[in-house]
């Protein structure tokens, strides 16, 4: 194995849920003031995601007091404490930059249909075990 990578091993995160570009997460962000450290949430939607393995980052804007605003995490980082998926979108691109033009409703993003769980009938189940 490369020592690069057998090195990066270590640091990689195992409890990073499943997210694409579009959706709506948020992030609990560790904030060292002083010898203080607390918990600070940061909620927005997923505009881009870079590179892969242990160097990925994923950029995420939100509106703050009629503001844009954009970060950047590295999504192994140490500061992330926990990535909480809150809605999923629906979008057809995979860096969604555009956004940063848009204002009010244009900048909402359409909302994915969620998966409807239909019970299987007990003869059809079972057809298809065998």
């Amino acid at each position: 194995m490369n020592l690069v990578r057998a090195y990066e091993e270590r640091f990689r995160k195992e409890t990073i849920p499943v997210f694409h570009i579009g959706d709506t997460i948020r992030i609990s962000v560790r904030v060292v003031e002083g010898d203080k450290e607390r918990i600070q949430p940061y909620e927005g939607v997923v505009i881009a995601r870079k590179s892969g393995g242990i160097r990925e980052t994923m950029t995420v804007r939100k509106i703050s007091f009629g503001v844009g605003v954009e970060r950047i995490f590295p999504l192994h980082s140490p500061i992330i404490k926990e990535i909480q998926l809150i809605k999923r979108g629906d979008v057809r691109r995979a860096k969604l930059y555009y956004l940063r033009h848009k204002k009010g409703k244009d900048a909402k993003i359409k909302e994915k249909a969620r998966e409807i769980k239909r019970p299987v009938a007990p003869k059809l189940a079972q057809a298809a075990q065998n």
